[in-house]
C-alpha cells in the first residue's frame, strides 16, 4: 500500500520469501508512488488507485463502491471516496478483516493537512471513516502518533483516555514498537478531528480566542489551522 520507495519492500518480499501480489495507492503524492515503477519492473500486477487522481501507472481505477480484488489472496477491498488531503484521495476497506488503509486522511490521533480539498470535505470524509465499526484496525500512511498526540492533549487536556493513549503510545516507541495500527474506536475516544463536534472542544477553542462561534466546520477548520502552527 502507497510504496514511497520499493527497496525496502523488495527487501522485505525477498526476506519471507515472498512474491507481491498488487499495489494499492491511495492518492498521487509522490511519497506514496515513488516506489511503483521499480516495483512494476520485478512484479507484473495490478495497480490499484484513485479514479480521479491520473496515477500513470494505475491499471483499475476506482471510487466510492468499487471492489479492489487482490489476485491469489481472495482479498476483497471496499473503495471509499475520501476527498480532502487530496481531492480524489480513496481509502480500502476490508469489512471481512476489520482493515481500513486510509493513506493521509486519518493519521493516529490526528489527520492529514488540507493540500487540495476543503475542510469541509475533509470532516465528512472523516465522519465516514468513524461509522466503520470500532475494532477496525486504522493502517494510515504515516506513523505521527505521538507528536498528534501531543496537539490533541493540548485541545482536551481532560481527557482522561487521552491520556492513558499517550501513555501507553510513548511506552510502545520506547520499546520499538509502533503505534500504527490504530482502531476506529481509538480513534474516536482520543482524536480531536474525529471529534470537532464535542461542545467542550469548541469552549476551549473560544476560550483561547480562536473562533467565535461553534459551528461544526467552522470548529473543525480552526483546528486544522490550529495543528498546522502547532510546535
Amino acid at each position: 500500500v502507497d510504496p514511497g520507495d520499493a527497496a525496502p519492500i523488495l527487501a522485505a518480499l525477498a526476506e519471507h520469501g515472498l512474491a507481491l501480489a498488487a499495489i494499492l495507492l491511495t492518492h498521487h503524492h509522490a511519497d506514496h508512488v515513488g516506489g511503483v515503477p521499480a516495483l512494476l519492473e520485478r512484479y507484473r500486477v495490478p495497480v490499484f488507485g484513485p479514479r480521479s487522481d491520473g496515477i500513470a501507472q494505475v491499471s483499475q481505477a476506482l471510487g466510492e463502491g468499487d471492489i479492489a480484488r487482490v489476485p491469489g489472496l481472495s482479498l476483497d477491498l471496499r473503495i471509499i471516496d475520501v476527498p480532502g488531503h487530496t481531492r480524489g484521495h480513496i481509502a480500502y476497506y476490508s469489512a471481512e478483516n476489520n482493515w481500513l488503509f486510509c493513506g493521509d486522511t486519518l493519521f493516529a490521533g490526528g489527520c492529514g493537512r488540507l493540500f487540495e480539498g476543503t475542510p469541509e470535505q475533509m470532516a465528512n470524509s472523516l465522519d465516514k471513516l468513524a461509522t466503520l465499526p470500532e475494532q477496525t484496525q486504522v493502517f494510515c500512511a504515516h506513523e505521527y502518533t505521538l507528536a498528534n498526540l501531543r496537539f490533541a492533549n493540548e485541545v482536551e487536556p481532560d481527557n482522561m483516555q487521552l491520556t492513558t493513549r499517550i501513555r501507553s503510545e510513548q511506552s510502545k516507541r520506547d520499546q520499538g514498537i509502533p503505534t500504527v495500527p490504530s482502531t476506529i474506536g481509538l480513534e474516536k475516544a482520543t482524536n480531536p478531528f474525529l471529534r470537532f463536534r464535542e461542545p467542550h472542544i469548541a469552549d476551549r477553542l473560544m476560550s483561547r480566542g480562536i473562533i467565535s462561534t461553534r459551528e461544526p466546520i467552522a470548529v473543525f477548520t480552526a483546528l486544522r489551522e490550529w495543528k498546522n502552527s502547532y510546535r
